[in-house]
């Protein structure tokens, strides 16, 4: 009896550590992508993001970008010459596993109205691999009297 308490106990403490442990790298992966996003967008230092977070394959899903660090980089470095007030307002961190979503206000500079913006990241050992992105302008006005965000 004594036996099975313990494993019992083992096997609820093994679930618990798991727990944990998942949701401390959940917590990791969102603050990894979050200070990407910080560095390469609103410190307008793509180069210097990329090369620190992101990791050696990196699959783009956005249309107008090719795959790898570099192409995202070097697309970036040329949006922030032409758009130096360029800023981004992080509303939201959304992690679930390996994957981390933002919920974003994108301006090009202090007259754009702005962009609503999802992106959707996934992280492996510690390193951004994959995106995604969902791109809305924000309207004048909406049909609901809601804001995007």
């Amino acid at each position: 009896m004594k036996k099975m308490i313990l494993i019992v106990l083992c096997s609820l403490f093994s679930i618990s550590a798991f727990a944990v442990g998942a949701t401390s790298n959940v917590e990791a992966n969102k603050k990894l992508v979050r200070d990407f996003y910080e560095m390469a967008f609103n410190q307008h230092k793509p180069t210097e993001a990329a090369k620190k977070y992101i990791g050696s394959k990196y699959i783009q899903h956005n249309p107008y970008v090719p795959n790898g660090a570099e192409a995202f980089y070097s697309y970036f470095e040329k949006h922030f010459k032409e758009n130096p007030k360029s800023h981004v307002e992080i509303k939201r961190v959304m992690g679930d596993g390996d994957l981390v979503a933002l919920h974003l206000l994108s301006k090009q500079n202090d007259t754009d109205r702005g962009r609503a913006i999802v992106d959707i990241f996934r992280v492996e050992n510690g390193k951004i691999v994959e995106h995604w992105d969902v791109i809305q302008d924000v309207p004048e006005k909406t049909a609901n009297g809601n804001t995007m965000f």
